[in-house]
């Protein structure tokens, strides 16, 4: 089965940073059609085979407020068969987890991505990131994507990526 990476996550998370830090400077610039709204592709290779990616434009939610957001959600919708790497800035958790959890919500394979772990560390914000995976029931893989730190596990995560398991979830929080 040929898989295709969506990159989405909030503009200047660092995702066009790992996008480029994934693809090398292979990247293809697009404009998605009848808008000016430009996103970039490129190949990766996961499990050697080569593996559209794609640099979704920034959105804070599935409820677009310009024409950026509505290409987002455009392309997510469009590109159904589609894994997500979920890009959150790591110093601004909460806000990245929200758009996450709307992926999530509609049944996508995803792997979440804490990009700039260093600058997280730096500021003493302690997250624990493997508890989250189990939470969630996702793969979180911290990155900093300006050193490539985290890159070859956040490519090794994408095709075992899982879809959430709502009632997992649930009882997580129940408890």
């Amino acid at each position: 089965m040929n898989i295709r990476i969506l990159l989405m996550g909030h503009p200047n998370v660092g995702k066009s940073a790992v996008f480029n830090r994934l693809s090398g400077a292979n990247a293809t610039e697009s404009n998605y059609p009848g808008t000016t709204v430009g996103f970039e592709k490129s190949f990766v290779y996961v499990d050697g085979r080569e593996t559209e990616i794609i640099d979704v434009p920034g959105t804070f939610s599935f409820t677009p407020k310009d024409r950026a957001e509505e290409v987002a959600l455009e392309i997510f919708e469009k590109e159904r068969d589609s894994v997500v790497i979920c890009v959150v800035d790591a110093t601004k958790i909460e806000r990245g987890l929200y758009l996450a959890l709307e992926i999530l919500e509609r049944g996508r394979p995803v792997v979440i991505a804490l990009n700039m772990w260093d600058v997280a560390k730096d500021k003493e914000i302690a997250i624990d990131h493997k508890k989250m995976s189990d939470l969630l029931g996702v793969d979180v893989i911290p990155t900093i994507a300006v050193s490539g730190f985290g890159m070859k596990e956040l490519l090794s995560a994408v095709p075992n990526a899982k879809k959430m398991d709502v009632k997992k979830i649930m009882g997580n929080a129940l408890r």
